[in-house]
C-alpha cells in the first residue's frame, strides 16, 4: 500500500531529523575508538583468572581480605580486557559534518565488506529519492 503525499512529507522530515540528532548523539554518547584488540583480551583474561585464584586462595587460608583483593585483580582484568584499542583507520567526521557518506561517491564492491547494513540501506534510500 503506497503511502500519501503527507505521510511521505513526514517520514522524509523523520529521517532528516533522524540523521541530524543521530550524529550529535553518537558523538555525544560513543567516545570508544575502536574494538578491544586480542592481545587486551587474552591479558585481561589471564588477569581475570589470576583473580579468581586469589579468591579461592583467600577461601582457603580463610582471609576475607584477600579474598577482597582477588575480586580486585579479577575486576581489573575484565576491565582490561574490555577496552577500547587504539584508533581505528577510519577519520571521524568534524563537528558539524554530516556522518553520511557524499551522494554520488565511489561505492566498494558489495563483496568486499563495503560497508555496515545501514549504510547500504541508506545508499539505496539515496537512490529511491533522486529517482523521484
Amino acid at each position: 500500500m503506497p503511502l500519501s503525499e503527507q505521510e511521505q512529507r513526514l517520514l522524509e522530515e523523520m529521517e532528516r531529523s533522524l540523521y541530524q540528532n543521530d550524529s550529535d548523539f553518537v558523538a555525544r554518547v560513543t567516545r570508544r575508538q575502536g574494538r578491544p584488540t586480542y592481545t587486551a583480551i587474552t591479558i585481561g583474561v589471564l588477569i581475570g583468572l589470576v583473580g579468581v585464584g586469589v579468591i579461592v586462595l583467600g577461601l582457603v587460608i580463610k582471609q576475607p581480605l584477600i579474598g577482597v583483593l582477588g575480586f580486585v585483580v579479577m575486576l581489573a582484568g575484565v576491565l582490561f580486557a574490555l577496552r577500547p584499542g587504539g584508533r581505528t583507520a577510519t577519520a571521524r567526521p568534524a563537528r558539524g559534518a554530516s556522518a553520511r557518506p557524499a551522494r554520488g561517491g565511489a561505492r566498494p564492491a558489495r563483496g568486499s565488506g563495503g560497508g555496515s547494513f545501514i549504510d547500504r540501506m541508506n545508499e539505496r534510500w539515496d537512490k529511491r529519492n533522486q529517482q523521484d
